[in-house]
């Protein structure tokens, strides 16, 4: 319901790759704490929502979530416009395993984990988008 009243058009395959991806993140949190938010209902609205509703602001066909942690905003947006790249940018090596679990099982073929710091990493290619979620103050983000 929440999908539809942000006006994105999420096929059944789409539906389900979201809920299979909040699936593994319950798993995957119950050992390595990758968000304070339990509970498929509650990650529905805290988080996959949330990242959603960015979609239709998403611009260009190379995207790179900065400090994404368990993949938000990047994964949800990756399943709701396959026809970007979404490069997944993360310094936590737990979450970096966890994200390419979760491309892996997801069958995300427009999405990349980079395990990299934002400050030391050198992008090998131009990015048309950056997007984040909870990752710095906005005076440093874009600074």
């Amino acid at each position: 319901k929440g999908v539809a009243e942000l006006g994105l058009a999420l096929g059944r395959d789409g539906r389900n790759k979201l809920l299979q991806y909040l699936a593994l993140l319950q798993k995957w949190n119950q050992v390595y704490n990758l968000t304070a938010i339990r509970g498929v209902e509650k990650m529905i609205s805290g988080h996959l929502l949330d990242c959603l509703a960015v979609t239709p602001y998403v611009t260009g066909t190379r995207v790179l979530d900065v400090g994404t942690g368990a993949g938000f905003p990047g994964i949800p947006v990756a399943v709701a416009r396959p026809d970007i790249r979404v490069a997944l940018l993360d310094s936590n090596h737990k979450k970096s395993a966890f994200l390419r679990q979760a491309v892996a099982d997801l069958q995300l073929k427009n999405a990349a984990v980079i395990c990299e710091r934002v400050e030391a990493w050198h992008a090998g290619e131009k990015f048309d988008c950056i997007i984040s979620r909870a990752f710095a103050e906005i005076a440093e983000f874009i600074a």
